[in-house]
């Protein structure tokens, strides 16, 4: 029965796959990626295959929601495996397909649950923020990270920052359903450019995240506007330098604050792009050698993250 139920639930799927969006990535991927391009492939179109996590809410936690999670089989992210992970950040994931419905968004009433991509949660651990840090968020649309951060700690500051107007909505919104009122007084939320973020507040964070736009491959693959879709084909090509400058507003803000500044970014895009642009890939995962001593030894454990996590 279950066997016939995931067949059906594929074919609706392939029936959705944008073709348009699938033959650009045939022919992008399967020369940039070489064989590997299979593999990519095969997860890239069986959402079966994705990792939701469902990360709860220590604002409105529910105890019967937890019960609930174990009996269906959903297990916590280890916090014994991780070099960072504090205890007031409760996340579950499945060990089989399954995806939690999403909670509606209702006015003065906080949700109980974020669903999200594990692996968004690689750079919120990695940032290991503190009570009373001061933090960006420099790219926060649709806001999943910034409420894990709030999961781990309770800053002294979080500005949350979002340039596209519909996602800085989008943003305020998510804010707004799971953050209860006395923290919002120590957070801001902008809708500025984040290139100009660092000059306009020179030395204010102790941190920052950045979660470059990306090129979003998964998302379009099921578009339902071919049209929309093939325009953002065309657009992606721009995306890498748009990284650059955002990735470079945060170089400029780590040197001010060197000696105390901790910095963690994760572009998310399928494409090596990356490493055909000189410094782009060390500045996206933090690596450069540069003296700020803390920077380099946490490019070392974002790695150990990102292992745990394929293991």
């Amino acid at each position: 029965m279950l066997t016939r139920l995931k067949a059906k639930s594929e074919r609706n799927l392939a029936k959705r796959i944008c073709k348009v969006v699938l033959d650009h990535f045939e022919k992008q991927y399967s020369k940039e990626l070489g064989d590997a391009w299979n593999t990519v492939r095969d997860v890239l179109i069986s959402p079966a295959c994705w990792q939701y996590a469902v990360l709860l809410n220590r604002f409105n936690y529910s105890f019967e929601l937890e019960k609930n999670l174990h009996l269906k089989g959903y297990h916590t992210l280890s916090q014994g495996s991780l070099p960072y992970h504090p205890k007031s950040m409760q996340c579950y994931l499945s060990r089989t397909p399954d995806r939690m419905p999403s909670e509606r968004h209702q006015i003065g009433n906080l949700k109980k649950y974020y669903l999200l991509n594990a692996a968004s949660l690689l750079p919120v651990l990695a940032l290991e923020l503190r009570d009373g840090e001061k933090v960006l968020d420099l790219c926060a649309a649709p806001g999943g990270k910034s409420v894990a951060l709030l999961q781990c700690a309770d800053p002294g500051y979080l500005h949350c920052n979002e340039y596209d107007g519909l996602r800085f909505r989008w943003l305020k919104q998510t804010l707004e359903s799971f953050i209860p009122q006395p923290l919002v007084d120590v957070i801001k939320v902008s809708e500025l450019d984040g290139r100009d973020l660092g000059d306009a507040q020179p030395g204010t964070f102790d941190k920052v995240l950045v979660d470059a736009p990306c090129s979003n491959d998964r998302s379009w693959l099921f578009s339902s506007d071919s049209q929309k879709a093939a325009c953002r084909i065309s657009q992606r090509r721009n995306l890498p330098v748009l990284q650059i400058e955002l990735l470079s507003h945060t170089e400029r803000e780590r040197e001010r604050q060197r000696h105390r500044q901790r910095e963690k970014q994760a572009p998310c895009t399928g494409s090596p792009t990356w490493d055909s642009i000189p410094g782009l890939q060390d500045r996206a995962l933090g690596q450069r050698q540069a003296p700020n001593r803390c920077a380099t030894q946490g490019s070392l454990k974002f790695r150990t993250f990102f292992e745990i996590f394929l293991t």
